[in-house]
């Protein structure tokens, strides 16, 4: 491990173990990863493995092909029954996700939305999930990097009451068929199509469990004054949207109480200062951290006349931390040498201005770079005040969000799937 070892050590590895490795890895055959995806010259109907349900499982779980939950079997008849529910071509290819070089594909999102257990009017949905996955400013080629960041994925539009969506009471818990399938679905697709296989292409040091689906409740946006989070990402309201950030870390519920917005909002600031690391912004790098409010606290703060921006320019600019401390984080590890100076960074155009205003290491500057931000999302239980800071890890898993297509006939087949679940 480099950031632990002397120069002398790190050149005595490199020498006697990374050369080698690096030969090794050039000139070996390797396994093919495990991916679902058909072979060349495989027709998508071909039947890969006959059996009970307990013997797919027991299959699939030796090929690597589940995440140690029991998984729906993926037979071609529910396959099917999702293509319905879209108007794209089953061989469409949505892109090429690393580190396999497998090609996401509308089959492939069907196949793994049925193991998944998600139903198949999800489909829509699933397909804007992998779109984002395969945007290259998303970065899902670092999802193994040893912070084992996990998705978490938000949800906007009207869908969320067509599919009957959890924003309230345990919107992350498990429970609800929709949040929950939907959000096993994303780290299922980047095991079996991305190829991201723990300890193999997925070196999370601990890593999370998947995520469930967290919606935003519109309706309370809509009282308080607030833009839901893809109005302001610059969608239509009518639009459906699924925006997902990468989720390093994930503060305790805080709890905040007081009668106007600043008691509020200063201990979200206090938040922010612990979780958030100096060297973030002294590598230049601009995160999209994710804020979910509870509905009560959210309308709070918006009496006290703030709006969602606000939120984001308050903790922003109310998030600083004492000049030496920023350099004491910043020279932890690889991100620079020891005795780097803010000052030194400024000159050579790392960071802004406002991080040199003297040579006083107690002075104050931001922990954040301007471009940053805080996503705010209104969701949870009406009556609690409570709020969740989710962290995004550096510039990987960048919030990217991707408009939600559906079918033609969306609202013949969501009534016929309605009428055949009653």
């Amino acid at each position: 491990m480099i950031s632990i070892h002397t120069p002398d050590v790190i050149a005595r590895n490199v020498q006697d173990v990374l050369v080698d490795q690096i030969v090794k890895g050039l000139t070996e055959r390797r396994a093919q990863l495990p991916v679902v995806t058909k072979a060349a010259g495989r027709s998508n109907r071909e039947i890969v493995f006959r059996g009970s349900f307990e013997d797919v499982n027991e299959a699939f779980y030796g090929r690597a092909w589940s995440d140690g939950l029991p998984i729906v079997p993926p037979t071609v008849d529910k396959i099917e029954a999702f293509l319905r529910f879209t108007d794209r071509a089953p061989e469409e290819v949505l892109g090429v996700l690393l580190p396999s070089q497998a090609s996401a594909t509308v089959w492939n999102v069907a196949v793994n939305g049925v193991m998944a257990g998600c139903e198949p009017r999800h489909m829509p949905i699933l397909l804007a999930i992998v779109e984002v996955m395969a945007a290259p400013e998303f970065g899902l080629k670092h999802a193994g990097a040893t912070p084992g960041w996990e998705a978490i994925i938000l949800l906007n539009g009207p869908v969320i009451r067509q599919l009957g969506f959890n924003y309230q009471g345990g919107v992350q818990r498990p429970g609800n068929r929709a949040n929950t399938s939907i959000g096993r679905f994303f780290r299922l697709y980047a095991r079996n199509v991305a190829g991201f296989l723990p300890g193999l292409t997925d070196m999370a040091t601990f890593g999370h469990m998947f995520r469930a689906v967290v919606p935003e409740n519109e309706a309370v946006c809509d009282e308080i004054g607030w833009q839901p989070l893809h109005v302001a990402r610059g969608f239509a309201a009518s639009d459906s949207v699924v925006t997902i950030a990468s989720a390093r870390a994930v503060s305790d519920p805080l709890l905040t109480a007081g009668e106007n917005a600043e008691r509020h909002l200063d201990y979200m600031v206090d938040w922010v200062k612990r979780m958030i690391e100096p060297y973030q912004a002294s590598r230049n790098y601009t995160e999209s951290h994710v804020l979910l409010m509870s509905p009560v606290i959210a309308a709070t703060i918006a009496a006290g006349g703030y709006s969602k921006e606000g939120v984001n320019d308050y903790l922003k600019k109310n998030a600083l931390v004492p000049a030496r401390y920023f350099e004491w984080s910043m020279t932890q590890g690889l991100s620079h040498p020891q005795g780097t100076t803010l000052c030194e960074l400024v000159e050579r155009g790392v960071l802004p201005q406002a991080w040199c205003t003297s040579d006083d290491p107690e002075r104050l500057v931001p922990l954040m770079l301007p471009p940053s931000r805080f996503l705010v999302v209104v969701t949870g239980d009406p009556t609690r005040n409570r709020s969740c800071l989710y962290r995004q890890n550096f510039n990987q898993g960048y919030a990217t969000s991707r408009k939600i297509r559906f079918p033609k006939d969306w609202d013949a087949l969501l009534s016929r799937a309605t009428t055949h679940e009653q």
